[in-house]
């Protein structure tokens, strides 16, 4: 195993990675920390957050609501968020062991492969969520006769092998390395020679880069622009929904919590040929990856903030399960004064009159 900081640093900033000595590392400790610490606090809020809203999206899409093409699109994305945001106690456990990898080397792969699957499926599904709700409003009767609930089912079994397939890098490139009291869990591309390692961490960078985020900014911004021309032309004969609006608001948050991690992806790759942004890496990155895991929990709280159809069905549910716990409450309240009341417990039995001696 390799054992000098020059040989793991040019693989990755994306979980604290560093160039140099052991001790110049402990005298830019307190630089860091305060980058950390938000970090931490993004992902602790993600998790609680994410965990809750996410699980109370799935609760609706798939038991609460009408079964429509919408509801499969929603249930899909929120199931990618849910599933990812189990995996962050693992995240944060190693940034407050300052970065010591303590869980074996299969969940320093799977940890990686769901985080990066998470980003593909979440922009993937929102691509298709952009697109369908261009469809759906401009080509109405095209629509009608091909717009199932089964292919859409079809489709998001699609977007989940695509991201399973992007994010297999993962599962080959990410290991562990003991240097010296730590267990470092990073990107080792298994090369002797750092031009083959840099080729191979371009490829993966302008891969995540341009299917995770340009191509589907690209469409979603396409089909956007048409759908506003659609509308202005149609003179209010084309409306926009609320589930519409809903869609816009979590693309903008899906790319405003992404374009900085993809941005430092891309100013990464220059630390082949130049240490220039080493240390702006090195603070930001933890911190513009954590602001992309952010974007988990952010998804159902705009489903519930904007969804009018979501806040109706939430607060049926709250209303039936208040209603549900006062009657259990009166009943128990009942029971106990029952059994307060002598003669009046239904276990109670009643003693057999006593004859007088006088008769």
């Amino acid at each position: 195993m390799v054992e000098s900081s020059e040989d793991y640093g040019n693989y990755t900033y994306e979980y604290d990675v560093e160039y140099g000595d052991f001790e110049d590392l402990k005298s830019e400790q307190s630089q860091k920390e305060t980058m950390h610490i938000i970090s931490v606090f993004i992902y602790i809020v993600s998790f609680v957050l994410g965990l809750i809203g996410n699980g109370i999206v799935i609760w609706v899409t798939a038991f609460k609501s009408k079964k429509t093409v919408n509801s499969v699109w929603l249930l899909n994305l929120a199931l990618a968020d849910f599933v990812f945001v189990l995996f962050l106690p693992f995240y944060i456990d190693y940034i407050l062991r300052d970065f010591h990898w303590d869980f074996g080397m299969a969940m320093c792969k799977i940890n990686s492969f769901v985080s990066v699957m998470n980003m593909y499926a979440s922009v993937l599904f929102l691509t298709v969520l952009s697109i369908d709700r261009y469809v759906s409003l401009v080509h109405l009767n095209w629509s009608r006769q091909h717009r199932t609930i089964a292919r859409a089912w079809l489709t998001c079994g699609c977007i989940w092998v695509i991201a399973a397939a992007l994010s297999c890098p993962a599962l080959i490139y990410r290991e562990i390395l003991h240097f010296h009291d730590k267990v470092l869990c990073f990107n080792n591309f298994h090369a002797h020679d750092a031009q083959t390692a840099a080729t191979r961490h371009i490829i993966i960078v302008a891969i995540r880069t341009t299917v995770g985020f340009l191509l589907p900014f690209t469409a979603i911004c396409v089909t956007g622009i048409l759908l506003t021309i659609k509308v202005n032309q149609s003179g209010g004969m084309v409306r926009m929904s609320s589930f519409s609006k809903t869609v816009t608001a979590v693309i903008l948050a899906f790319f405003l919590c992404w374009t900085p991690f993809h941005a430092f992806s891309l100013m990464e790759l220059s630390i082949h040929s130049s240490l220039y942004l080493h240390n702006i890496l090195r603070a930001g990155f933890p911190l513009a990856t954590s602001l992309g895991f952010f974007n988990s929990c952010i998804n159902p709280l705009l489903y519930m903030l904007l969804g009018k159809k979501v806040r109706h069905i939430l607060k049926r549910a709250c209303l039936d399960i208040t209603k549900s716990s006062l009657r259990e409450l009166s009943q128990s309240v009942s029971a106990t004064e029952m059994e307060s009341v002598p003669g009046l417990h239904q276990d109670t039995v009643p003693e057999e009159p006593v004859e007088s001696s006088a008769l």
